[in-house]
């Protein structure tokens, strides 16, 4: 069983045609391969038939020009002979290769391979890289950079069939740079599992040489450094001394790391926790065998001679972090430099020991760049002894032989500066002996680089985090990744999101349906996809290999990336002019793919490696996590919305009392529970809810819903709006003791106000729970907001509520809102009452749309942190032809006079098809009047959408309705009420009852 991609995939060996050898006959063909075949094999196939290799070739280029002494080599030489050893008298056949595939070194278990094998397996210098050599171990293990396995007809060259082999990466330990594959070829029926710990062990005993090469070069240039300063070897430690915190030390290693990494002779000063500034400077040395570094010294006022260490070795980042005293500046570099020299410190105890010439920036970079530190032959043999023998004793030997000075190349400096290790200009031999010179860390640019590179890193992920991730928005946390990525890890960042995942759901197929989401760069106007735009990636590309593996593909030369290029030919060509490196990251978080990241570096730049991305990994990973949490809130929000707006009136009722427009526009953050409602009441009139559930989210638009329908019920039983308020003022008590999460402690509640508005009297009652007033609009222009006492809000029950009478002529607006309209953390309320109120006034002629879209426009806060529900009404009146009144007393014989004026009036109306109904129903409500009720009898009929007719008393008895027995003389009444009109009911006054019934306008 082999494990790939998480899973564990049996491996399949050619039986009969069967397994991979039909797998690759079908791909040779050109038929589809779904399943069967290894992620990482399909994609090295689909590649090879990207560049066009035949699986029949048999050449692979040669190369002559590779080092054979190099670093890799040496470490891995005795790595190799050990191999060797261990699998004497086998098949196999341990080959190394550099980072470009040329193999560098062979080895055997059984010497006598050497007469049998063709020469591109014996041989070292031919390249197996993929883009030559199809599907092979070394191929696949630079392609994927990690351990990969492949078995016979996995191979995609013909020759390779009967083989399988096994390889790694063997990568730098101080740059984390792939220097090379190591490979174990055997014959595929000599498998053994051991052999993945066998390679792993082997590359790690490299790597460690490749560490103890480094370590060796910089012993030298210690050993270097110490001669010139006339020290001993031993070096104490005391970091009470110099009284740093552990802050100060880390400030001042960094500092250091980044003087190192200039190659260069520089100067920073750097301020300490305590007040005291010192200063670094870094000094180029110079080992007898060629080994170039820089030195780091500290400049400290005040500072007394012979101080300890400023940090331990076991504290250094690189090098050593030492704090002996260094080498001391003689009479020739306390002044000045010689001319075109480096920067020289003032060491004028007059003019304060240590500190820069007067004027001096914080960072100074002074003299002539050092080489690149690269050892010549002497140190080359020096350090291969180190490394090769890795014993201390060779170490020390090795040492003591660079302790020797050698003439330097000829200068116009003087003869003692060309002598010295710390390069010219500098003395070799110690000036003053209370110089306040302490060591603080030194090695070689190089490595002072890499130091500098992965500070650099661990800070932009500690930016990161703060960085991405500040909203709850999919595209802004896009955004932000992009914007957190470009420039300090890319030129160039893409993120392509899935259509579902920009709505907050889970995408089924994330490739079926990726959008370019984001385009980031440090400049525009390169031609990669637009934004918006569908994104098809083919199935060699890179972003399609790192959705299938689940990690990063990295691509470091964009010019032989084929799967990449094979994609879009004529597309990649424009892009290839701009960038030539690439990192394709998933985007995945909590086992969902979100989409896909990828970083570009620009022509110019160096290219990526697997360090970056390792970090480029990591922040997509963070950056997936905010994402993924962007995306289920918004689909919380949407199911919260969509709740929010089916629990909201679909559509107003049909009614001639008002002309309304209405508005809902949720909080940018979350869904509150605000609600409106328009609800058609007896006698013509109109009731208008507004009302505001505290809270956000699904439970304050469950308890919206709850409430809204309450409230329309209560409405819809005629009652006054305090008496409404009251009912409701109960119910939220109730919702809040019988929660099982509340535990009574009152978290439920909420804001209302309720208005009724009668057309036949122009007139409205209102009342209103803690909710802010309506804005009334004369039709003068004149705009006010009325006295109307505020009542406690729902939930807090004991306290009444209080109603208001307010005369509205017709042609007046009324503007009812939520309080997400005027209130905000940034405004005053009563500044933003009086901006509504200049919304509104000298513009009575405008319709109800026009003032509520000029409220949002001039009112609304910009980006609302609370729902704003708006209801703009204008009033309309029953013009009093179409209303007819009579009142007579309590007296049966004046029924039939009634019933007469009120045929009269129908046909006046010119509606005798109602006259019939209307005689029924206005009969037998006039006649319980008189026979239930008290006190004289009011009819009144209305001529509106439908006909009404009401009877009212002054009894506050209401009739109910009953099935009467056969032998009942009576309670028939009601019943032919209810079957001859559409609706019926009872309304309850200060002082007694209206019964009323609708009937159509075209009769029963």
């Amino acid at each position: 069983m082999i494990r790939s991609g998480g899973q564990l995939v049996p491996v399949r060996r050619p039986e009969g045609g069967s397994g991979p050898v039909r797998f690759r006959e079908r791909f040779l063909q050109g038929e589809p391969v779904e399943s069967g075949v290894r992620a990482p094999i399909m994609g090295s196939w689909l590649r090879c038939r990207s560049l066009g290799i035949s699986p029949d070739g048999s050449d692979l280029p040669f190369r002559d020009d590779f080092d054979p002494g190099g670093r890799i080599v040496r470490a891995a030489l005795p790595v190799l002979d050990r191999l060797q050893a261990r699998f004497s008298g086998s098949q196999m056949n341990i080959s190394l290769a550099d980072a470009n595939g040329i193999v560098l070194l062979r080895r055997f278990g059984d010497p006598s391979l050497i007469r049998s094998l063709p020469a591109i397996q014996v041989e070292p210098g031919f390249v197996f890289a993929e883009r030559f050599a199809g599907t092979n171990g070394i191929g696949l293990a630079l392609a994927e950079r990690s351990l990969v396995r492949v078995f016979g007809a996995e191979h995609f060259a013909e020759r390779a069939q009967g083989n399988a082999c096994i390889a790694a990466p063997v990568r730098d330990p101080l740059s984390g740079r792939m220097e090379g594959v190591l490979c174990f070829g055997y014959q595929r029926s000599a498998e053994d599992p051991a052999f993945g710990d066998v390679i792993r062990r082997a590359v790690q005993a490299v790597e460690r040489r490749l560490l103890r090469q480094s370590s060796a070069r910089e012993h030298v240039l210690l050993r270097a450094y110490e001669s010139a300063a006339g020290l001993g070897s031993a070096l104490s430690v005391d970091e009470q001394t110099l009284d740093l915190r552990p802050d100060d030390r880390a400030i001042l290693l960094e500092k250091a790391a980044e003087l190192i990494s200039h190659a260069r002779q520089a100067a920073a000063g750097v301020s300490l926790s305590d007040g005291r500034r010192v200063t670094l400077v870094s000094r180029p040395v110079t080992s007898a065998s060629g080994v170039q570094g820089l030195a780091v010294e500290m400049l400290l006022p005040g500072l007394a001679a012979g101080a300890s260490l400023i940090v331990s070795r076991q504290q250094a980042l690189l090098g050593g972090a030492l704090g002996a005293p260094a080498a001391t500046a003689g009479p020739g570099s306390a002044g000045c430099a010689a001319e075109g020299g480096p920067l020289v410190f003032s060491m004028d105890r007059a003019t304060g020991a240590g500190q820069p010439a007067e004027g001096a920036p914080d960072l100074l970079v002074g003299g002539t760049a050092a080489s690149t530190p690269r050892a010549g032959p002497a140190a080359d043999t020096s350090t291969r002894a180190g490394a090769d023998a890795g014993t201390d004793a060779d170490v020390r030997a090795e040492i003591g032989a660079d302790t020797r000075a050698v003439p330097a190349p000829a200068t116009d400096a003087p003869t003692q500066a060309a002598t010295s290790p710390f390069g010219p200009g500098t003395p070799a031999a110690p000036g003053t002996p209370d110089a306040p010179r302490r060591l603080v860390l030194f090695g070689e640019p190089q490595v002072g680089a890499y130091a500098l590179a992965a500070r650099r890193r661990l800070e932009l992920l500690s930016e990161a985090s703060a960085r991405i991730g500040t909203t709850l928005d999919v595209r802004r946390t896009a955004e932000e990744l992009a914007q957190t990525a470009v420039p300090r890890l890319a030129d160039f960042v893409t993120v392509d999101l899935p259509d579902a995942v920009l709505r907050g759901e889970e995408a089924d197929d994330p490739l079926s349906d990726l959008r370019r989401t984001v385009v980031h760069g440090v400049r525009e106007g390169l031609p990669f996809t637009p934004v918006g735009k569908r994104i098809d990636f083919g199935p060699t590309t890179p972003q399609l290999r790192c959705l299938t593996n689940g990690r990063a593909e990295l691509e470091p030369d964009l010019q032989v990336a084929a799967g990449w290029l094979a994609q879009d030919p004529e597309h990649t060509e424009q892009l290839l002019a701009h960038v030539h490196s690439l990192i394709a990251v998933p985007l995945v978080a909590r086992g969902v793919v979100l989409g896909i990241a990828s970083f570009y570096r620009a022509q110019g730049s160096a290219p990526f490696g697997d360090d970056d991305r390792s970090l480029a990994q990591e922040l997509a990973a963070r950056a997936a996590l905010s994402i993924d949490n962007a995306r289920r809130y918004t689909h919380e929000r949407s199911m919260v919305l969509a709740l929010q707006r089916r629990l909201l009136p679909h559509r107003l009722p049909d009614q001639d009392a008002v002309e309304i427009a209405h508005r809902y526009l949720p909080a940018e953050s979350d869904v509150g529970g605000d609600w409106y409602d328009v609800i058609p009441l007896s006698g013509a009139r109109i009731g208008l809810l507004v009302g505001d559930v505290v809270g956000h989210g699904m439970l304050s638009a469950a308890t919206m819903g709850r409430l809204r329908t309450a409230a329309r019920s209560f409405a819809e039983l005629d009652f006054p709006p305090d008496e409404v308020l009251s009912h409701l003022d109960n119910l939220v008590g109730r919702l809040d003791r019988d929660d099982p999460d509340g535990e009574g402690s009152g978290i439920i509640g909420a804001t209302c106000l309720y208005v009724i508005y009668d057309p036949t009297a122009q007139r409205c009652v209102m009342a209103r729970a803690g909710h802010p007033p309506p804005a009334l609009v004369r039709p003068d222009g004149s705009v006010s907001y009325p006295d109307l006492p505020a009542g406690p809000p729902l939930g807090l029950g004991g306290l009444p509520f209080d109603s208001v009478e307010v005369d509205l002529p017709e042609g007046s607006q009324m503007v009812l809102y939520t309080d997400g309209l005027i209130e905000d953390r940034h405004r005053d309320v009563d500044a933003v009452l009086e901006q509504l109120r200049d919304a509104l006034a000298d513009r009575p002629e405008r319709s109800p749309e026009e003032t509520c879209q000029a409220i949002l426009d001039s009112v609304a806060p910009a980006h609302p942190c609370d729902d704003i529900a708006l209801l703009v009404v204008r009033t309309h009146a029953l013009a009093p032809d179409r209303i007819a009144t009579w009142e007579l007393p309590a007296d049966p014989a004046l029924v039939a006079e009634i019933r007469a004026a009120a045929l009269a009036k129908l046909t006046e109306w010119g509606l005798d098809e109602t006259a019939f109904a209307m005689e029924l129903i206005l009969s037998e409500l006039v006649t319980n009047a008189i026979r239930h009720g008290t006190g004289p009898v009011r009819v009144r009929l209305l001529h509106h959408r439908t006909l009404i007719c009401e009877v009212s008393d002054t009894s506050n008895t209401a009739p109910h309705l009953r099935r009467a027995a056969s032998t009942d003389e009576g309670g028939r009444g009601l019943f032919l009420v209810a079957q001859l009109s559409r609706a019926w009911g009872t309304r309850h006054l200060p002082e007694g009852k209206v019964i009323w019934a609708e009937c159509g306008l075209d009769g029963v």
